[in-house]
């Protein structure tokens, strides 16, 4: 399965739909997720189109948010 990238200037436009701040392009076991570490929630990319409902995000556990701070993917 590809490995789907965002926009550099798509992912600056972006943010969390619950607080309104930026969110981070990661790598989590499922595929690439949009994170909010603020609030530790993943919100799906399906087939390239990030899934911004509130709905539908995930909490993150401390070892997995650790990971995603430690190594975002690059836009």
């Amino acid at each position: 399965m590809p490995e789907h990238t965002l926009d550099a200037t798509l992912l600056s436009l972006l943010a969390c739909p619950q607080d309104k701040g930026p969110l981070l392009l990661v790598r989590a076991t499922e595929g690439t997720v949009l994170y909010n570490p603020r609030l530790r929630r993943a919100y799906p990319i399906d087939n390239g189109i990030p899934v911004l409902l509130i709905d539908e995000a995930r909490d993150v556990s401390d070892e997995e948010h650790n990971d995603f701070i430690e190594q975002p993917v690059e836009a």
